[in-house]
């Protein structure tokens, strides 16, 4: 089943020092290839600062843009892995060897898998 391990942390309004960001790069590197290497790694992205985004409205037909994250927060999404993982139990595992996870929140949240879920409803329907 296929999870999405979203990492939350508080953003930093100065980069950390280069040895502590050189650790942490090479635990998410070592991570990253242990997942790749056992097949577990569908894709996994960083994410630019809340400050770049834009969030998207549709109000009364008409769509409306605001720079910056939807809502104030102490936590914001930096990035995600989106992993083929056995089950819940292995899809946490996972997520709390991400490094963020000592410092941060990582979601593990189920990906709904529409055309399997549209397949059972059909083929439930069929049979009745």
């Amino acid at each position: 089943m296929r999870y999405l391990l979203l990492i939350y942390t508080a953003e930093a309004s100065e980069p950390p020092p280069p040895d502590v960001r050189e650790s942490e790069m090479k635990a998410y590197g070592a991570f990253t290839e242990d997942i790749r290497k056992r097949g577990l790694m569908q894709a996994g992205e960083a994410l630019e600062p809340t400050t770049t985004a834009t969030t998207v409205r549709v109000q009364d037909g008409r769509t409306v843009t605001t720079d910056g994250p939807y809502a104030e927060t102490k936590e914001a999404l930096g990035g995600f892995y989106l992993v083929d993982a056995r089950d819940l139990d292995e899809a946490i595992e996972l997520a709390a060897r991400i490094p963020a996870a000592k410092h941060g929140a990582i979601e593990v949240r189920p990906i709904w898998e529409q055309a399997a879920a549209l397949e059972a409803e059909a083929t439930a329907a069929a049979t009745r």
